[in-house]
């Protein structure tokens, strides 16, 4: 009897308590999908699904983008609920019209940017700088840790930021700035 508990437990894995582990279900995404298949619905209201049509439905998708700084209108992904990749689309204009909507208004979601028109102040304490600037939705203040880490050149005049809260703040120009506004930049740049 021994000898048949030992391959009992050798044939299946077992948890702390003896009892056998549930074997994970492998997931297989299709290889490849027509984006005109792509149907995205929200059931219910704040909860994204996709279904292939013809294919298979997933009850919990995020929206990403592959290159979100060198290609912002191509190359979107659907994730799964374990942030695999379940297809990539390459052009928006090829998916169904409902479904492009969607995808645009999860993006705008997700990619939120805020444009930076003038800079109020800026303070810097122990490599954390603490901004106001006036935005193109309003006066915001945000703090930027280590803002050699945080800010991204997307050009030679084009500065992307990045908040300890993920937030996005975008200086298209610097040459746009007024001189004042320039000088706060100089001093954490």
């Amino acid at each position: 009897m021994a000898s048949e508990e030992k391959v009992t437990q050798d044939a299946s894995p077992s948890s702390e308590n003896g009892r056998p582990k549930p074997t994970p279900i492998e997931v297989t995404h299709p290889e490849r999908v027509d984006p005109k298949a792509v149907r995205l619905l929200r059931e219910p209201p704040w909860k994204l699904r996709l279904t292939i049509e013809g294919d298979r439905s997933y009850l919990k998708v995020k929206v990403v983008r592959a290159a979100p700084l060198s290609q912002p209108s191509r190359y979107v992904c659907f994730l799964d609920g374990k942030d695999e990749v379940v297809c990539m689309v390459d052009d928006l204009s090829d998916l169904e019209a409902g479904s492009r909507r969607i995808t645009l208004e999860e993006l705008d979601r997700r990619y939120l940017t805020s444009r930076v028109e003038r800079i109020e102040s800026i303070r810097s304490d122990f490599g954390v700088s603490y901004w106001d600037v006036q935005t193109d939705r309003g006066r915001r203040e945000f703090v930027v840790q280590d803002v050699s880490e945080n800010a991204q050149w997307l050009g030679e005049r084009r500065l992307l930021l990045i908040d300890v809260d993920g937030n996005r703040f975008e200086i298209p120009d610097l040459d746009a700035l007024d001189r004042r506004s320039a000088k706060f930049l100089e001093s954490v740049i």
